[in-house]
C-alpha cells in the first residue's frame, strides 16, 4: 500500500510541475482516498517549497499566457494605435520601434514616466513615440486632454508637444484659468483654443481613444504599446531601455 501511495503523490507533483500523469482518484476505495490525502498533506506539511513552486510554474504559465493574448490584441489593433491622425507623433519618425502611451494629465505615475519616457526617447533615437490622450480620472483630465487637443488643432504638433510638456509638470489644480494661464505663456491664443475645446473633432478623437483601449482592456494609466508588448502601468526607464532592446531582439 506504502508504494501505491508514494506512486500517487509522483504523480501529483507531475502533475503540478510538469505534463500530467494522470491518477483517478474516482477510482480509489473512500479508505484509499483518505489514505491518498493523509499522504499528500504529510508530504507538503514536511515540504512547503513544492507548494510555492507550484505556485510559481502556475504564475508563469497564466503570466505567458496573458502576454500571448496581449500581444494578439495588438496585431489586431495594429493600425489604430500605430497609424492614426488622430494622435499626435514625436521622437524618431523614421524609427525602427513604436512606443505609444495612453496618459492622463492629472494621473500621478503619468506624471512620473514623462522624464523617464523624454530620457528613453533622447537616449535611444530610433524611437516613434504616440501619444493617446485618454482622460479617465474624471472632469479636469477631460477638461485637459480637450485643452491639449484643442491646441493642436489651432497651433499645431509643435505647440501640442510644447503644452502637453507643461502640462506634465504643472502643480496648479486643471482649469480654464490654468491652462490658459500655461498657454499664454508659451505664446499661443489661449481664448481660441478654449473656445474649440468642444468641437466634434475632439469628440471623435477621444471615443476612438477610448474604444481603442476597451479592445486592448486597458483601464488604467499610464499604459503603454511597445512594438508588440502591451504594459500596463509605470516604468522605470531601465526596464523601457531593456524592454526595447528585447522587441528588437525578438523582431529580427
Amino acid at each position: 500500500m506504502k508504494s501505491f501511495f508514494a506512486a500517487a503523490l509522483t504523480g501529483l507533483m507531475l502533475i503540478l510541475s510538469g505534463p500530467a500523469l494522470a491518477v483517478d482518484l474516482d477510482a480509489l476505495t473512500d479508505t484509499e482516498r483518505a489514505a491518498f490525502r493523509a499522504e499528500v498533506r504529510a508530504y507538503l506539511l514536511d515540504n512547503p517549497e513544492v507548494l510555492m513552486e507550484a505556485i510559481g510554474v502556475l504564475e508563469q504559465r497564466q503570466a505567458a499566457a496573458e502576454a500571448a493574448q496581449d500581444m494578439d490584441l495588438v496585431a489586431a489593433n495594429a493600425e489604430a494605435l500605430f497609424n492614426s491622425e488622430t494622435s499626435w507623433e514625436g521622437g524618431n519618425p523614421e524609427g525602427d520601434l513604436v512606443l505609444v502611451e495612453f496618459l492622463d494629465y492629472r494621473c500621478g505615475f503619468c506624471r512620473r514616466a514623462f522624464p523617464e519616457v523624454e530620457r528613453l526617447l533622447e537616449s535611444d533615437g530610433n524611437i516613434r513615440f504616440v501619444i493617446k490622450e485618454f482622460p479617465i480620472l474624471g472632469e479636469q483630465s477631460t477638461l485637459a486632454s480637450r485643452f491639449a487637443l484643442s491646441t493642436r488643432i489651432i497651433e499645431g504638433d509643435a505647440a501640442y508637444k510644447d503644452l502637453h510638456d507643461a502640462m506634465m509638470v504643472m502643480r496648479a489644480e486643471v482649469s480654464e484659468e490654468s491652462l490658459s494661464r500655461i498657454a499664454t505663456e508659451l505664446g499661443f491664443d489661449a481664448e481660441a483654443i478654449l473656445a474649440g475645446i468642444d468641437v466634434p473633432e475632439i469628440d471623435r478623437v477621444l471615443e476612438e481613444n477610448y474604444a481603442l483601449a476597451q479592445r486592448l482592456q486597458i483601464s488604467g494609466t499610464p499604459s503603454f504599446v511597445m512594438g508588440d508588448q502591451l504594459l500596463r502601468g509605470y516604468l522605470p526607464y531601465e526596464a523601457m531601455a531593456e524592454l526595447a532592446e528585447q522587441v528588437r531582439a525578438e523582431a529580427n
